[in-house]
């Protein structure tokens, strides 16, 4: 398409017509492949005479193009752009860029971005050349502009990936500090100076990120650049020309400019200015910077803070900067001591302030309660918040220089709370008290600890807080459920106390204002966890539940979902009668959330971040009522869409929270219905297109249909599930590219269908031992080859006879048992087998073992036997011993839950916070087993084992039984039966075994012999007891 015909074809874009919209749009995509259409549309980009709305079309056509088809994603997808096609784009765009209007300029840039990522240094060599002239002929906005984004490229890149920095500072670092320094002269600056200098800033940033680069280690090139640096911070910003709107007003550009010089100051300060960081060859620089710099910076700070006392203006992003260098400043004596004269100052005049209610807070509280809401819980605004970095610094002040610092800042606190309280109402300082309370609040871990505070929490909370529940003032309502909930979990001398603030904050889920109700809320989830009687609670509880429900029909936060989870989690079965219409509830919530977050598209979205949070409340409430499969028949319907919608690639956020979901319902469901098995295939497609790495999560599921839906597995051809399975697992585990650990599930997998469907595959053992043993011949992880070897033990125990045959026919049973006997004689250190560590891994090689001894003499010669015997026999003692161990830790820690029975408050706290960072996988022997309790909640942790941790002290723990058929069949009984079976059908045989062992063998064998028979009497005793206990329910 020519010129002109692609101007036209680009204006019909633009047409209020939808017909013509679209034929354009056809138009330009039919194009968009053929040489020199990049090249004609960035010629209109560049054209000034062109229409402007044509011209803006064209770029964002071009931008979506390069960023699609410039560097292919998959190197084997051909080219779509042409070399010449590129070369061109990439002279052109360099002399165009700066001349263009900045709603042109950014979409180049975008452009210019993906470009350089793919291009340089390799097919773009000269780009740095192009920038180092263009600097020298004063082509300056330009050469900033692409050295910027030049520069990013390599912000977080580091070793030899960062190499290429290195060139580009010493090629452009010179002049750059040259014409920073022009810039920084030049008397009463337009607002353009402010750019350059911005865009100066930014590249230097980018290349300090990670490391400094040699060059700056030369003390007077840095001292350059630091002076001019200081004389930016000092300076005060121009008055004439800054907006009075304070939304543009903080963007303005001599307001950025102060906020980059602050950020890059403090980026040198706390990641290279700290001796007690730095590797010993950066120890000098730290050395010079804290000498020469720091306490300069600090001074610049704090008169910089000074402007905010006054009433003048500071973004609140350059004071949250300013706080931070100061937080960083209080653990080092030398900083300290220049901060303590003007500390007092700081303290009470200019940080306290920022933690008290202001204009700002009222107006949004006013006009936008939501917005409120979303920026008082969002993480990424507490980056930038004035408010949260003053928390920060007297947290900080209290816990480094407490001596000097806590008896003095409460006495003030207190102070404030006086005259709150002689003041009449009219007067009272209703902002200063809030601020107060947000200290209190702040300080709740340090004033918990520190007497003689500890003992006078519960006074000043009734004193001070209670009271504000009933305010007349919304924020002060807030505040006091917010504080309360902090200190929720101290011992409560009088149990009234606690009961009225327990009360007061169910109170608050129903206040007229959103805020107090969301405080509440977060507040509740304390309340829940620290209520010893939860008849506090009972009474109120369905109440409770229906303001939940009405607060998450009106604001997506994620800390809703948690006090949900957190009562679900307390009351247990106790939520059966409510846990239909909590996972409705739930269920419309979280599509109202994904509604929002695809609205939004923002990856840290609220609605996203609840939507996940409703998931995991779901999961939940089943865990809580698994004792009662009927209500799983009653809810299924509620998640089915949920689930069939979000195994799909439209649910890759929440995959892990869905799958969590299908693995509760296949499991504790009294069967599995139809609309459940539909779900199968979506799975099988995830894995086979992007989710393997979900895999140990999608292995939860599919073993319980395998497992509880046995019949239907076997016995339904539309769709074949035996057929679908051994896809999967036979194109994973020829899957070159796949790591030893991505591919564990698929042998687990085998194992369960070998185990739950014994004697009716046999059709299927020759398939899977064969790609078994082609995976174990290139599989270097221990981890892996112990689940490979297991297949074949678990072969041989649904049909050996039929197993050495396969084995034989592949020629490979040589080769396989002399591994395995390898394998199981490999010890660690410790003396603790180095493969098969777990109870399940033994207890699987012993039945696989054990199955040999019934093959007839020409399947397996007496030698052979007497080695697999013996094998046998050492694999059993290291088994009991084993379980007995693990009975001996399991009883030890049901001592220690007794013992810690009765806690004090504090101890709870410490104890709860350990369980909630998640179990540790332990050398991660049990992390692989399917779980009979939290089945999904544990995929998390299907980890594997780090093969060299030669000295973990848990080699052999199984928390959670695996539970499989297996689990019925005793290796020791198992041992005895099959070789009584031997003796009775080959006496002779038996005899030869017998008289070739030696004495400790012998022994051995006797010893589990008389196991066995007392293994017998206990589970004989077991089944009796479990039989009586059903009788009596």
């Amino acid at each position: 398409m020519d010129l002109p015909s692609l101007a036209v074809v680009l204006q019909a874009a633009l047409s209020p017509n939808p017909d013509e919209r679209k034929a354009a749009e056809q138009s330009l995509n039919q194009f968009q492949y053929t040489p020199q259409h990049l090249v004609r549309l960035l010629q209109i980009i560049v054209d000034g005479n062109c229409d402007m709305a044509v011209r803006q079309v064209a770029s964002i056509h071009f931008k979506n193009f390069i960023a699609k088809n410039w560097s292919p994603q998959d190197p084997d997808e051909p080219q779509k752009i042409l070399e010449s096609d590129k070369s061109l784009v990439r002279d052109h765009i360099l002399v165009f860029v700066a001349q263009l209007p900045p709603l042109l300029r950014v979409q180049l840039g975008e452009c210019l971005k993906t470009i350089i990522h793919a291009d340089y240094p390799e097919q773009w060599p000269h780009l740095l050349d192009w920038v180092k002239h263009s600097l020298q002929d004063q082509q300056i906005y330009g050469a900033l502009f692409v050295l910027r984004i030049l520069a990013r490229k390599y912000e977080f890149k580091s070793d030899e990936e960062r190499t290429p920095v290195y060139r580009i500072v010493d090629e452009t670092f010179p002049s750059l500090l040259n014409i920073f320094n022009r810039l920084v002269h030049i008397a009463n600056p337009p607002l353009e100076v402010a750019d350059l200098i911005k865009l100066i800033c930014k590249i230097f940033w980018s290349s300090i990120y990670l490391e400094i680069p040699k060059q700056l280690f030369d003390p007077n090139v840095f001292n350059g650049w630091m002076l001019l640096f200081l004389n930016i911070l000092e300076r005060s910003v121009p008055l004439e020309g800054q907006p009075a709107d304070p939304e543009l007003r903080k963007s303005w550009g001599w307001w950025k400019v102060k906020k980059w010089t602050v950020h890059i100051l403090n980026r040198l300060y706390t990641r290279f200015g700290d001796l007690k960081l730095q590797n010993p060859e950066n120890r000098a620089f730290a050395q010079m910077f804290q000498k020469n710099y720091a306490g300069k910076i600090l001074e610049c700070h704090l008169n910089l803070l000074n402007i905010s006392r006054t009433g003048g203006y500071l973004p609140d992003r350059v004071t949250n900067l300013i706080l931070q260098y100061l937080s960083n400043s209080i653990s080092k004596t030398s900083m300290y001591n220049l901060l303590q004269p003007r500390l007092d100052v700081l303290l009470f005049e200019i940080i306290f302030p920022l933690m008290c209610f202001n204009d700002n807070d009222q107006k949004l509280w006013e006009e936008d309660p939501h917005e409120y809401v979303r920026k008082g819980y969002d993480i990424i605004e507490d980056l930038y918040s004035p408010r949260t970095a003053s928390m920060d610094f007297v947290s900080e002040l209290v816990r480094k220089r407490g001596k000097d610092n806590l008896q003095k800042f409460i006495q003030f606190i207190v102070g404030i709370f006086k005259r709150y309280d002689e003041s009449p109402v009219e007067y009272k300082p209703y902002r200063q008290k809030d601020g107060a309370l947000l200290a209190i609040g702040a300080l709740c871990d340090k004033l918990k600890q520190t007497e003689p505070y500890k003992a006078e929490l519960e006074r000043m909370l009734v004193q001070h807080v209670f009271p504000e529940f009933s305010s007349p003032v919304g924020h002060l309502r807030a505040k006091a459920a917010w504080v309360a909930g902090q200190y929720a979990h101290i011992k409560f001398s009088d149990a009234n106390n606690f009961r009225k603030a327990l009360h007061s904050v169910v109170s608050g889920l129903r206040d007229p204002e959103l805020p107090v109700r969301v405080d509440s809320v977060f507040a509740l989830r304390s309340f829940v966890e620290a209520c010893r009687d939860l008849n506090e609670i009972r009474p109120i509880l369905p109440q409770l539940l229906d303001e939940f429900f009405k607060l998450m029909n009106e604001v997506e936060n994620e800390d809703l979902v948690f006090t949900l989870e957190t009562i679900v989690d307390k009351f247990g079965e106790e939520m059966a009668p409510y846990a239909l219409g909590l996972c409705q509830n739930l269920a419309a919530a979280f599509w109202r959330c994904m509604n929002t977050a695809e609205a939004d598209d923002e990856a840290d979205d609220p609605g996203a971040l609840a939507a996940v949070g409703c998931l995991r409340a779901i999961s939940t409430i089943l865990e809580s009522v698994s004792r009662l499969p009927h209500l799983f028949v009653q809810i299924e319907p509620t998640l089915l869409p949920i689930m069939h919608k979000m195994l799909t690639t439209d649910g890759q956020e929440v995959y892990e929270e869905v799958l969590e979901i299908v693995s509760y319902m296949t499991f504790y469901s009294p069967t599995i219905s139809m609309d459940m098995w539909s779900l199968w295939p979506l799975m099988m497609e995830a894995l086979a297109d992007w989710a393997i790495d979900f895999f140990p999560n999608i292995l939860v599921p599919l073993d319980n249909f395998i497992s509880r839906g046995t019949g239907h597995f076997l016995t339904c051809k539309e769709p074949d599930y035996q057929q679908s399975l051994w896809s999967m697992i036979s194109h994973v585990m020829a899957d070159k590219n796949l790591e030893d650990s991505d591919i564990e599930p698929a042998p687990k997998l085998i194992e369960v269908v070998f185990q739950n469907c014994k004697g009716q595959v046999d059709h299927w053992v020759e398939p899977y031992l064969r790609i078994t043993v082609e995976r174990l011949r290139r599989t270097e992880k221990s981890y892996l080859k112990c689940l490979l070897m297991q297949v074949i033990a678990n072969a041989l125990y649904y049909n050996a006879v039929l197993t050495i045959s396969i084995l034989q026919k592949l020629g490979v049973a040589t080769e396989i048992f002399n591994l395995w006997f390898q394998m199981l004689q490999q010890v660690r250190k410790s003396g603790l087998l180095a493969n098969f560590k777990r109870e399940h891994d033994k207890k699987v090689c012993c039945l696989g073992l054990i199955s040999l001894f019934a093959l007839p003499a020409e399947q397996l010669p007496d030698d052979a036997l007497g080695r697999v015997f013996r094998a046998t026999l050492d694999l059993l003692v290291k088994y009991k011993d084993q379980v007995a161990e693990a009975a001996k830790v399991a009883e030890a820690e049901d001592d220690d839950d007794m013992d810690g029975f009765q806690t004090d408050d504090e101890d709870e706290d410490v104890d709860g916070s350990d369980k909630e960072m998640g179990f540790d996988a332990e050398d991660g022997d049990e992390a692989d087993s399917i779980r009979l309790q939290k089945l999904a909640a544990q995929a998390k942790a299907f980890r594997p084992d780090d093969d060299d941790d030669d000295d973990s002290d848990d080699d052999y723990s199984d928390d959670e039984e695996l539970q499989s058929p297996i689990d019925e069949v005793d290796p020791f009984i198992f041992f005895v039966d099959t070789v009584k079976a031997m003796q009775a059908v080959s006496p002779m045989r038996f005899q030869n075994l017998t008289q070739a062992l030696e004495f400790h063998y012998q022994a051995l064998a006797n010893g589990v012999a008389q196991h066995a028979e007392q293994r017998r009497v206990e589970i004989e005793k077991e089944k009796m007891e479990k039989a009586s206990t059903a009788a009596a329910s």
